[in-house]
């Protein structure tokens, strides 16, 4: 059972930064999944970035393509910086990892919530024109 804690979130005006973090409780193998999705209330979960563990392929959704980077350290810790954001990029953002399959670096993740089986409880992102 992997838990997942994210920290990190809060209050910014338009064209600030955060940097989110999400603490795992195990090491993932190399090549399953990692992800931020954001949601914001009556919306679905959309993938935000991903990144296959142990320094494979990262996706970043196109909405903040330039603006947001996804990486993972070598301690468990999964990062989100997000820079010049936007009234539209507030939302609860939340870590998943999917440890079901492990492919390829080359192997895109998943971009879906079912695509992923554990979740943190989430980090609420709120930015003020």
């Amino acid at each position: 059972q992997v838990q997942l804690v994210e920290s990190g979130g809060g209050s910014v005006q338009a064209g600030g930064s955060l940097r989110l973090s999400c603490a795992g409780s195990e090491t993932l193998g190399r090549g399953y999944c990692l992800g931020w999705f954001r949601q914001t209330p009556g919306d679905g979960r959309e993938a935000v970035a991903t990144i296959r563990s142990g320094g494979g392929r990262t996706s970043i959704a196109d909405s903040v393509e330039d603006r947001f980077t996804i990486t993972q350290d070598n301690e468990n810790r999964l990062w989100l910086q997000m820079r010049d954001l936007k009234p539209e990029d507030t939302a609860k953002y939340y870590c998943a990892a999917e440890t079901r399959f492990a492919l390829p670096d080359w192997n895109r993740c998943g971009q879906t919530r079912s695509d992923y089986d554990y979740w943190g409880q989430g980090t609420q992102v709120t930015v003020s024109a």
